[in-house]
């Protein structure tokens, strides 16, 4: 179980430090508005997410119907989120979208396990998920004092970020509720996101058009949509299978870390002092996690990954 664990915690921040691209990368296309930009990384990720399920989905079907509730949840969940992360991004800029979305989802994560599932939280977990709250706090803070002008704009941002967290958290919660019922990885991840990038089809084809008026815009579209929305959710979902989602969505407190530092080197955005320590805050959350007991580990054995 050490050795799983370990391994879930390592695909898990390597999907993070993708995901924490996703802000930078964005702003290679900036004709290219953020809902544009969400319905192409997560719903065409999704719809490819499914696609290599097919045989997986197939042999699940009666257990997905089964559990359609979870399904219907997850999938809806995973077509809001991208629109609100993106748009968050956009308003607040790319470090503090990045860092009040992924921040809150721990918190949401760990209340819809704790009320749906009864599942106690560890004095640990919620030790890391106070300190990547507060280092995000403190971020934010940072964010808002250096750029007074612009708070309307971030306040929405935040709120943007805050319904990114939640419904973030929802769809891990979902993605993990059917593996933990005997759903296999590959159909609990091809359905929930299959079904929700198809939901985002009509946001793309309304708002896509942009997408395809460069090559540069098409690369970006591209990148998003094979690394840290295809590539990065099959690693999310090995970790899924092994660690309960709170944990999981605590591990991605990295990735507004990785989006911060990459906002200043690339985008040229300014992170204070204060900000720094926002930052070192949510690391040292993530030592915690790394080293410390957390939530009861799923009570399974190696899910059927096929």
């Amino acid at each position: 179980m050490n050795r799983q664990r370990s391994l879930a915690f390592a695909a898990i921040t390597t999907t993070s430090i993708l995901w924490g691209t996703t802000g930078t990368v964005a702003t290679f296309a900036p004709d290219v508005g953020p809902l544009a930009i969400g319905a192409a990384a997560l719903g065409l990720g999704g719809l490819l997410q499914a696609l290599i399920a097919i045989p997986a989905l197939r042999r699940a079907l009666p257990q997905l119907k089964a559990n359609r509730t979870s399904l219907i949840v997850g999938a809806i969940a995973v077509a809001i989120y991208p629109l609100a992360f993106y748009s968050s991004m956009h308003l607040a800029g790319v470090a503090l979208g990045s860092v009040v979305s992924l921040a809150s989802a721990p918190l949401a994560s760990g209340l819809l396990e704790r009320i749906i599932q009864r599942t106690p939280l560890s004095k640990w977990w919620l030790f890391a998920a106070g300190l990547g709250i507060t280092g995000s706090v403190v971020l934010c803070l940072a964010k808002m004092s250096n750029e007074p002008s612009e708070t309307v704009q971030t306040v929405l941002g935040i709120l943007l970020g805050l319904v990114a967290g939640a419904t973030y958290a929802t769809y891990s919660w979902s993605a993990q509720r059917l593996m933990s019922r005997g759903v296999s990885r590959a159909a609990s991840m091809g359905a929930i996101f299959g079904v929700g990038g198809a939901l985002l089809m009509p946001v793309l084809v309304v708002t896509g058009a942009p997408l395809l008026a460069t090559a540069q815009n098409f690369s970006v579209a591209a990148y998003m949509v094979i690394v840290p929305m295809f590539l990065g959710y099959l690693l999310f979902g090995y970790g899924l299978a092994r660690v309960p989602a709170s944990t999981a969505t605590a591990i991605t407190l990295s990735e507004p870390a990785v989006a911060a530092i990459l906002a200043v080197l690339v985008v040229g955005e300014r992170l204070s002092s204060l900000g720094w320590i926002g930052l070192s805050v949510i690391g040292l959350s993530l030592v915690v996690l790394a080293f410390a007991p957390t939530n009861k580990p799923v009570h399974s054995s190696e899910p059927n990954v096929s």
